[in-house]
């Protein structure tokens, strides 16, 4: 059974495969409409649940695409709609999906929901995202970084803002391809310790800074997110905590003079990230948003014993 619930799941070898692919067929699709099934069609007749506890705009959009490229079915189910906001298990969820569906994605507020998912079901599983981590949005950001010309190994990348669980992604990944990440962030908001001590062991430099410029000096890649997630209290204090690391051009011109600026979305403009800087030369934000569609097809693929 291949879930997807973090990067170290399938491991470097096959994310790289993921990313490989993905180029592939973005590339053969070049020019089609939206709307049309990839020609050799890998998934026809199999059917993508998703399961929506959070709020989605691309990771909704992008798996529903994915499956329908591949030549399947999309399943999409919210929780305020399905016997879940009514107090079913997820377990017994797990079960009744699994004869419903060949894979089940989920978007949640708790981790462990997406374990006991997992663990329940007799068909794949994958992470849309958790309040731990976000591997799929981390596979487009790495497809997008390749993409863009710059090798995995040995890249500096630096983030600016909370340490939240895109970061804990990406601190997997560097593990997972040996490159450095150079944590901007205020005390009290720092990232998931287990993913920095298993990245670290792999032989990536995980650092943690207090200073902006510091962060992004000598950079390739500059990343941020919003400040606030979705369900977080205390935004103000904590709003406040951020503001010196504010991604505007001052900082983008202390990485080096080539770096790349990332960002998941969605961006609370003039907050982390200013205009002049997401709407920029160096932003590579768009690419990255097209690019979840892509990685999702190849996750799928993987998932299902296709790559």
């Amino acid at each position: 059974m291949r879930h997807f619930l973090n990067l170290a799941d399938a491991g470097g070898d096959a994310v790289a495969t993921m990313i490989a692919d993905a180029i592939d067929r973005k590339a053969a699709r070049a020019g089609w409409p939206k709307a049309r099934p990839d020609a050799d069609e890998p998934l026809a007749d199999h059917v993508l649940a998703m399961v929506f506890e959070k709020n989605s705009t691309r990771t909704r959009c992008s798996f529903d695409i994915a499956i329908r490229q591949l030549g399947g079915v999309p399943m999409i189910l919210d929780a305020g709609t399905t016997q879940l906001g009514r107090g079913e298990t997820i377990a017994d969820t797990a079960r009744v999906l699994s004869r419903y569906a060949d894979a089940i994605m989920i978007r949640t507020d708790d981790h462990a929901k997406a374990e006991e998912l997992a663990a329940y079901a007799s068909v794949p599983v994958i992470n849309g995202l958790t309040d731990l981590s976000h591997p799929c949005q981390i596979v487009a950001d790495l497809l997008t970084i390749v993409e863009s010309g710059k090798a995995l190994p040995g890249l500096e990348l630096a983030w600016l803002g909370d340490g939240n669980n895109v970061l804990a992604s990406l601190i997997e990944a560097a593990g997972l391809f040996g490159f450095n990440v150079r944590v901007g962030v205020p005390q009290g908001y720092e990232p998931d310790t287990g993913f920095i001590e298993a990245a670290r062991a792999r032989g990536a430099c995980i650092d943690i800074v207090r200073d902006a410029r510091e962060a992004v000096a000598g950079a390739d890649l500059v990343v941020t997110d919003t400040w606030v997630s979705m369900g977080q209290d205390h935004a103000h204090n904590k709003v406040a905590a951020m503001a010196p690391f504010q991604v505007d051009e001052r900082l983008m011109a202390a990485a080096k003079s080539d770096a790349l600026f990332l960002h998941c979305l969605p961006a609370h403009r003039g907050e982390e990230v200013v205009d002049a800087v997401i709407d920029g030369a160096q932003s590579r934000v768009w690419d990255e948003a097209e690019n979840r569609v892509h990685a999702q097809k190849s996750i799928l693929l993987w998932t299902l014993a296709k790559l």
